[in-house]
């Protein structure tokens, strides 16, 4: 009967394994990810959505950008384009 109870325990522990543990990218990695607007190249800005070459040409021609929203004040696109990549550029100051 003990070994019955000791199998059992036993397949209820490799049922019941531990949590698995998530490592968090560091703010640097998750920044390094950000296409900075004052250098990308017109092809990499034509990637993110709602950017086409039209507007890619636009954002070289306004540089340099003091901030990101900066593209916005200075009419280079819409408020509701700007609300789709916000969270995926960066104007990185020289």
């Amino acid at each position: 009967m003990r070994h019955v109870v000791r199998a059992t325990l036993l397949a209820l522990g490799l049922v019941f394994a531990a949590p698995t543990v998530t490592v968090l990218a560091p703010p640097a990695f998750a920044e390094a990810a950000l296409m900075d607007i004052n250098s990308a190249t017109k092809e990499q800005l034509d990637t993110l959505p709602g950017i086409g070459a039209a507007r890619a040409d636009a954002i070289i021609k306004g540089r340099p950008y003091k901030g990101k929203d900066d593209l916005v004040g200075k009419n280079i696109i819409p408020q509701s384009v700007y609300d789709g990549i916000k969270d995926k550029i960066i104007a990185k100051q020289k």
